[in-house]
């Protein structure tokens, strides 16, 4: 298939999780400040079509059976940026609505696998755009170097992946990765997660709920910890505390619950066409039945420093890739891990852009990612930095899982909590 170029292991299996219920694409939710006049969509689309280099995966479908990138011959721009009509007057929690119905709508596999939605003008004279990107095409880190491309007018300031250093392997001799791995395994696969009312199957409808919070702050809890806990380390033990208050108001009963923590292994030295996946995991127990705040975190703190130390995510990565080659082992193994008792919810947390961003003229005001959940996984927890402050995304099927919007409220409690405990 001449100038196409195969879909690589990781972007092909993503693209077969595809099913009734998992749409398979990730979702970033921009909302841009008040203006006197709504978002110029022919502007938009000119800019991003400019923007988008012949070559790009942008530009690309995929072409089937043979799982290549192909050339979009007939690309329309006009296909991908549009203006989501009935959304004019809407409030904020109107746009949380429409977008979670963009969720749960496929792209349309006919045409490279990205659109950018229009919503608004709002009410208050703000408008957002809901941009979704196929997991195929991009991971966390890929997408945002994808919007930063096309999409976000130029600051100076893109958003740069971690290098792969930031997840470090041990080092020693010759054959100390093989001795290592039993640990790795033994941490990251060797602990059954007990039940949880997280283990729910989701059909396609979709349910967002957002909440922010200052950086500053967040960092300022994890630095008045004796081990310094980490940004990512504050917002698990946030998610901890609001599960715990959400789930006994609810007369659920807490105990532990098992994250999977996604975590990039992509290198800062990749250029801006490196898009595709490079993830990772960290598995983190989130100790819900524990009352005191700061124990919480310091449990969690002290779990991810001995994963990170000890290179785990790296290990994972190398050791999935070595299962490529043995399919049926491959599956087999995939089934345990990626089941309800191998972890219970997943959270992410990606570093965004650090300055101010606009589009189109218009200055973002705030920024979200949303990633799905999965069958028996009801809840996907995404956080995304932005500016000074940090977004935090809540997804589910709300038929599996409804009132996400009291969770999202109990995630700002929790960080209330934290912050008073800490540094009050």
């Amino acid at each position: 298939m001449e100038g196409s170029k195969r879909l690589s292991a990781d972007d092909a299996r993503l693209l077969e999780l595809e099913s009734v219920a998992i749409a398979g694409h990730t979702l970033k939710m921009v909302l841009l400040e008040p203006a006197g006049t709504p978002l110029d969509l022919d502007r938009l689309r000119e800019s991003v079509d400019a923007r988008l280099a012949a070559g790009s995966r942008g530009r690309e479908r995929v072409a089937l059976p043979a799982a290549h990138w192909v050339a979009d011959d007939e690309f329309d721009i006009a296909a991908h940026v549009r203006r989501r009509d009935g959304t004019a007057g809407i409030d904020e929690r109107g746009v949380w609505a429409v977008a979670g119905e963009l969720m749960s709508e496929r792209l349309d596999h006919r045409r490279p696998l990205w659109a950018f939605d229009v919503l608004g003008p709002l009410a208050d004279g703000r408008e957002a755009v809901v941009a979704r990107i196929h997991h195929a095409m991009a991971d966390g880190i890929s997408c945002l170097r994808f919007l930063d491309d096309v999409m976000w007018e130029p600051s100076g300031d893109a958003p740069s992946p971690p290098r792969a250093a930031a997840v470090p392997a041990a080092g020693g001799p010759p054959g100390h990765e093989l001795r290592r791995l039993p640990a790795t395994l033994l941490r990251e696969l060797g602990h059954r997660a007990g039940d949880s009312v997280l283990d729910r199957r989701i059909g396609a409808a979709r349910e967002l709920a957002f909440t922010t919070a200052p950086l500053a702050e967040l960092k300022a809890i994890g630095a008045s910890r004796p081990g310094r806990a980490t940004v990512n380390d504050v917002l698990l033990a946030s998610v901890s505390g609001a599960l715990r208050a959400w789930l006994t108001g609810a007369g659920e009963r807490v105990g532990r619950l098992r994250a999977q923590v996604p975590v990039s292994l992509h290198h800062r030295d990749e250029g801006p066409a490196d898009l595709g996946n490079r993830d990772s995991f960290l598995n983190v127990d989130l100790p819900l039945a524990e009352p005191d705040p700061l124990a919480r975190l310091d449990r969690i703190s002290t779990g991810t420093a001995v994963r990170k130390a000890a290179g785990d995510a790296q290990e994972l990565y190398d050791l999935f890739h070595a299962l490529a080659r043995c399919p049926p082992l491959e599956r087999a193994v995939e089934r345990v891990t990626a089941g309800p008792h191998g972890f219970s919810l997943s959270i992410s947390d990606v570093p965004g852009p650090r300055g101010a961003l606009a589009v189109t003229g218009r200055p973002v005001e705030k920024l979200y990612s949303v990633a799905e959940p999965a069958q028996r996984h009801a809840l996907r927890v995404s956080a995304i930095s932005y500016a000074g402050t940090v977004g935090v995304g809540i997804c589910t099927d709300p038929g599996a899982l409804p009132g996400i919007t009291g969770l999202a409220d109990a995630i700002s409690g929790s960080i209330d909590e934290l912050r008073r405990a800490a540094i009050g």
